[in-house]
């Protein structure tokens, strides 16, 4: 079996994820194939999607959200993501015990003696006039039933697991602080969510296996897990395996993948690449090792935004006053540094509106 080392990985990863050249898509059409955008801070994926498209015009992702067509919304590992309609629609269902589950992890005492679907059909008549409503209005309107829970463990468990809700506008638009107010998606969208198939066949569970590998493939079962935070797949990849190709990596670990996806040389020059926080090149895997080293990994987990350079995480950056601080994590060629300069004004001037095209790299760690 063909053993693909980390830079091999790496390269796989970059061309799914529109990290080696830029596309030509469609921002519908980019959000469908990256399996949507972590999203739970609201300005991210419009930084996500720059680095990824040619001529990325911001207003037209606020157009997709204003105009129903992308959704933000709990879905993989309980986080919120940006995803098209059709995919919430399709994969809503799939995640629902996945989604109670991680809420009772947190909750799991607060909730206890809280019949599930006592409190769903409660929160369903609550939020059925399709008026939005903020995590606590929601939870204000049956916490007189649950008094000894709380209001923010029953509010989560509504919002985020129980009730298929999406946040509404303005929410998520381009340059807009706005609070979080839920709506269901039946009622922003006019359609309900897909039932699970009744034959037990799992069709969702095999289109999320080939959506993932094509966005992230080569990958392991355990990364397929990580990325979707779903324990009930190995029965939609054994489905599969005659469809799929596989391969190893320099640990042993079996590798799956689409024949035709794209697997490039791994001597194929990887440019400079600003990837805004949480973002699910990084994320999206159990072994992050073919983009982040171990010493870096906890700064995917925390919330900064990284840098690529030659594929491969090298520093953070920040905003502030317009200008775009760099600051590596291992020492700068002077190629480098001129090449990283470059991308910062890029991002910069993309992120003010073109008022600033203002970028600082802090020296290189001795």
């Amino acid at each position: 079996m063909t053993v693909l080392d980390a830079r091999a990985l790496n390269r796989a990863t970059l061309a799914r994820q529109l990290l080696l050249d830029r596309a030509d898509l469609p921002v519908l059409d980019a959000v469908k194939h990256l399996c949507g955008l972590q999203a739970q801070e609201p300005q991210e994926p419009f930084a996500g999607l720059w680095s990824r498209l040619r001529a990325f015009d911001p207003v037209e992702l606020s157009d997709l959200l204003t105009g129903r067509r992308v959704v933000r919304t709990h879905l993989m590992r309980r986080t919120v993501h940006l995803v098209t309609a059709d995919d919430v629609v399709a994969w809503r269902a799939r995640h629902d015990g996945m989604l109670r589950q991680r809420v009772l992890g947190v909750y799991r005492r607060e909730l206890d003696g809280v019949d599930p679907d006592v409190l769903a059909a409660a929160g369903r008549k609550v939020m059925a006039d399709g008026e939005p409503r903020s995590l606590s209005d929601v939870a204000r309107a049956v916490a007189d039933r649950w008094p000894a829970a709380g209001p923010r463990p029953l509010g989560e468990m509504l919002v985020a697991a129980l009730l298929p809700t999406v946040q509404l506008p303005p929410r998520g638009l381009w340059r807009t602080k706005a609070g979080v107010r839920y709506a269901l998606i039946s009622s922003w969208l006019g359609r309900e969510i897909d039932p699970p198939a009744p034959d037990g066949s799992d069709p969702v569970g095999r289109q999320l296996v080939r959506r993932y590998l094509a966005a992230f493939g080569p990958a392991a079962c355990a990364d397929l897990r990580a990325w979707c935070g779903l324990a009930g797949l190995p029965a939609a990849v054994s489905a599969l395996r005659g469809e799929l190709i596989a391969f190893r990596d320099e640990r042993g670990r079996e590798l799956l993948d689409l024949p035709d996806a794209p697997r490039p040389d791994p001597d194929t020059p990887a440019p400079v690449r600003f990837l805004p926080a949480f973002d699910n090149a990084i994320l999206g895997y159990h072994d992050r090792g073919r983009i982040i080293d171990d010493a870096h990994r906890n700064l995917s987990v925390a919330g900064e935004r990284v840098v690529l350079v030659d594929g491969r995480v090298a520093a953070t950056w920040t905003v502030e006053a317009d200008t775009v601080h760099v600051t590596p994590l291992r020492r700068f060629s002077r190629a480098d540094r001129t090449t990283v300069a470059e991308e910062g004004r890029a991002m910069a001037s993309f992120l003010s509106g073109d008022e600033s095209d203002r970028v600082r790299i802090a020296a290189s760690p001795g």
